[in-house]
């Protein structure tokens, strides 16, 4: 009887002091008993009131797997890197056959090589010039198919000159066998200090009116057909 009656009033002396505490400092008290009913309402919120997955979960839970869940097959494919090398093949030939049909054309005298470098793209934009085509010049089939179908036009040849008109002013001016002949003979006869130029100058105009002074024949300094006749006569063979 007497521990029972010593635990009821060490109790009592428990409350007592819990009541002096709480009554010494009641907002402190206040805030405790809200802040546990707001922990418990939000352990029993999060637990019990949520009808899906809580947004930001203490302990991640990790999704079961339903046993009709079957993982695809995976499909077999071409891996990136091999499909990028037959790309590049491919390309280099197209490119090596473009030379080869530049080469055919005497558009191009580099190696078909497969390799799209200067020389390649100038003769490419020089065959474009030449026929007149509008593609692209890139490497590709229609650029391929152009040129093998291209077909050079045949040069024309140049026109021949046209022949020379006769001058008559040169013609006139042109030394003559027969003048020539005509100023030897006057001169070998004494009628004038005359060059055989085969021209018909003064001087040998002085000369033929000079002869036909001597031979009395009509004075016109002119080599006629009299004159010449009289002349072949004086030295004895024709004048020509």
């Amino acid at each position: 009887m007497r521990r029972r009656s010593a635990r009821r009033g060490s109790n009592f002396s428990s409350a007592g002091r819990i009541a002096t505490a709480i009554a010494q400092h009641p907002r402190e008290f206040v805030a405790m008993v809200m802040s546990t009913v707001a922990i418990f309402a939000i352990v029993i919120n999060a637990l019990f009131l949520q009808k899906g997955p809580h947004p930001a979960p203490i302990f991640a839970a990790r999704p079961l797997l339903h046993k009709d869940a079957t993982v695809p097959p995976r499909l077999p494919g071409t891996p990136s890197h091999l499909s990028s090398d037959l790309a590049a093949q491919a390309r280099a030939q197209l490119i090596a056959n473009i030379q080869r049909e530049l080469s055919r054309k005497a558009f191009y005298d580099g190696p078909s090589d497969g390799i799209w470098g200067s020389k390649t793209d100038a003769a490419v934009r020089d065959f474009l010039q030449a026929s007149g085509l509008k593609v692209n010049p890139e490497a590709n089939e229609t650029l391929l198919h152009a040129i093998s179908n291209y077909v050079a036009k045949p040069a024309t040849a140049p026109a021949a000159p046209a022949p020379p008109t006769a001058d008559p002013i040169a013609k006139l001016i042109a030394p003559s066998k027969r003048i020539v002949s005509i100023q030897r003979a006057l001169a070998d006869f004494g009628y004038g200090q005359i060059k055989a130029t085969g021209v018909y100058d003064p001087e040998t105009r002085s000369a033929i009116e000079k002869f036909e002074r001597d031979h009395r024949l009509p004075i016109t300094g002119q080599i006629s057909d009299r004159v010449v006749r009289e002349l072949a006569a004086m030295t004895g063979r024709p004048l020509e």
